[in-house]
C-alpha cells in the first residue's frame, strides 16, 4: 500500500506530538491512532512526567483510540508514530488487532516492527500488521538527535559531585 497525502498529514501531526514531547522534557516521539479519516487517538512519550515506564506515545493512543471505538479491537485504524515501536508497543498493536502502522524513523536499538524484532508481521503470533515506514524519517530523526546532544550537554555542565 503506497504513502498516501493522508499518510503525509498524519505523520505531521505525530512529529507535532513529539514537539509536544520535547516541550515537556520527554523524548520526542508522538504518535496518532486514525479511524476513517479522523484522529481517535493521540500521545507523546510521558515516561518521565508520569513517572511510568509504559507511558509511551503508541500506548497511550491506542488507549485513547480504544476508549473512542468502545472496543479494544482497533479494526480499520492506522497508527502513525515517529519511531519505530518498542516490543511492547508494537506487541500492543498486535493485540489490538491494528491493521496497519506507519512509522517515520527506525530504531536500530530497540525496534520490533522490523529492525531489532519483528512482533509486528511474526508468523507464529495470530495478527499481522501491514508496515510502511521512513516517511519524515530524518525530521523525526532529528528531533530524537536535538534531544539527546541538549541532555549530553546538562549532563556535563553539571558539577561533579563531591567524594565523602
Amino acid at each position: 500500500m503506497p504513502i498516501t497525502e493522508d499518510d503525509r498529514r498524519w505523520m505531521r501531526a505525530a512529529l507535532k506530538e513529539a514537539e509536544r514531547a520535547l516541550a515537556a522534557g520527554d523524548v520526542p516521539i508522538g504518535a496518532l491512532v486514525v479511524h476513517q479519516g479522523v484522529v481517535i487517538g493521540r500521545g507523546f512519550n510521558r515516561r518521565e512526567a508520569d513517572k511510568d515506564p509504559t507511558a509511551h506515545a503508541e500506548i497511550l493512543a491506542l488507549r485513547q483510540a480504544a476508549a473512542a471505538l468502545k472496543s479494544w479491537r482497533l479494526d480499520g485504524a492506522t497508527l502513525y508514530c515517529t519511531l519505530e515501536p518498542c516490543a511492547m508497543c508494537a506487541g500492543a498493536m498486535v493485540l489490538a488487532r491494528l491493521p496497519r502502522l506507519v512509522y517515520a524513523a527506525p530504531d536500530p536499538k530497540a525496534g520490533a516492527a522490523g529492525s531489532v524484532l519483528d512482533i509486528t508481521r511474526h508468523h507464529r503470533l495470530n495478527h499481522r500488521l501491514h508496515v510502511e515506514y521512513g516517511l519524515y524519517a530524518e525530521e523525526a530523526a532529528e528531533l530524537l538527535r536535538a534531544f539527546f546532544r541538549e541532555l549530553r550537554a546538562k549532563k556535563r555542565r553539571l558539577p561533579e559531585p563531591s567524594q565523602k
